[in-house]
């Protein structure tokens, strides 16, 4: 199998690893092509991927075939619409995001809300087996902690019926995610393969088409963006998302709180994450999120939903966007009063 070049964001296997000592020869790609302007320790070792598996699991992965076929949408998005090369990553990110994730997610709130609309049942179905429960366990003699096994059991195996009767499992709304995080995973390891020469188009590197493919202060698509305009978007964005839902969820738990912290926590490590990757990624990170947060937007809307024939829940409003306004600046007026 042919050598590729890699960029690895974890240092490699030491016995894998080829060192660079003279920094000039990391900045200089094969064929004479322009230098990518990566900085020396973002440099990972050239390494041969043999017929046996060995060269780690980043070049098994660099190599895969989930990761080659991402290459392959990207350079036929670029042929076939004749965009230079920022122009074929938004147009890529825009379709995969429009054909695939949007009808995931679509599907994801569909089935939420039928979840959602059973609340009322399962909550009637609680309070007349607890008061079964109770009943018997005083008939029988039962310890507390048999009368609750025996509860939390029949509970699980009534709520479970619920579900299959009305066609809602909760797991079916991860479909999304199970979905979403490999593409997002497989996109960004193909850009980077493009960015450190690892790929050819028609004979032609596309990683010296990708140093002329940039656009605004992004020129050079192979290296970093030294303004952080691109990473600290990233970020703002990835928060936005995260507010959105966070002030959708009316009582949430202490674990939901939890979660909604690491999240927000995830998207703020987002920004240097995103300053020490290659400007296409970083390009690529922004388009996936903004179209994240019009996705976002888009399922709030009641003709959208009607449109995709998710049931009303007594959550939904006809003016979310109004709402939604509304409760972002009483969050930030309850912040001020709280400094002062």
């Amino acid at each position: 199998m042919l050598c590729r070049l890699s960029v690895r964001w974890l240092r490699p296997w030491p016995a894998l690893q080829v060192r660079v000592l003279d920094p000039s020869l990391a900045r200089a790609p094969a064929g004479g092509a322009k230098s990518s302007a990566l900085p020396v320790w973002a440099v990972a070792s050239v390494s041969a991927v043999g017929p046996s598996g060995a060269g780690g699991w980043y070049e098994a992965l660099a190599t895969s075939a989930p990761v080659q076929s991402a290459e392959d949408v990207l350079l036929f998005a670029h042929t076939a619409s004749g965009l230079p090369w920022w122009g074929s990553i938004l147009l890529t990110t825009v379709a995969l995001r429009g054909a695939v994730t949007l009808p995931l997610a679509a599907y994801q709130h569909y089935i939420l809300a039928k979840v959602e609309n059973l609340q009322p049942e399962i909550k009637n179905i609680a309070r007349h087996l607890n008061q079964e429960v109770a009943v018997r366990a005083h008939q029988l003699g039962w310890s507390k902690r048999v009368a609750r096994l025996t509860y939390l059991k029949t509970m699980r195996r009534l709520v479970s019926e619920l579900y299959v009767r009305d066609n809602c499992h909760p797991f079916k709304a991860t479909v999304l995610v199970w979905i979403q995080l490999p593409m997002w995973i497989f996109m960004s390891i193909a850009l980077r393969n493009f960015s450190t020469g690892a790929a050819h188009s028609e004979g032609f590197s596309v990683q010296e088409q990708l140093t002329t493919g940039g656009v605004l202060w992004f020129h050079d698509l192979t290296a970093l963006d030294s303004t952080w305009i691109l990473p600290i978007s990233v970020g703002v964005i990835n928060l936005l998302i995260v507010e959105i839902f966070a002030l959708q969820k009316l009582g949430k738990s202490r674990f939901q709180t939890y979660i909604t912290h690491f999240v927000r926590a995830v998207s703020v490590l987002m920004i240097p994450i995103a300053a020490t990757v290659p400007s296409s990624i970083a390009l690529y990170w922004l388009c996936s999120s903004f179209m994240g947060l019009s996705q976002n937007l888009l399922l709030r809307s009641p003709r959208f939903r009607q449109l995709c024939r998710i049931p009303l829940t007594k959550l939904d409003s006809d003016t979310p966007y109004r709402d939604l306004l509304a409760a972002f600046h009483s969050k930030i007026i309850s912040r001020k009063s709280r400094t002062f």
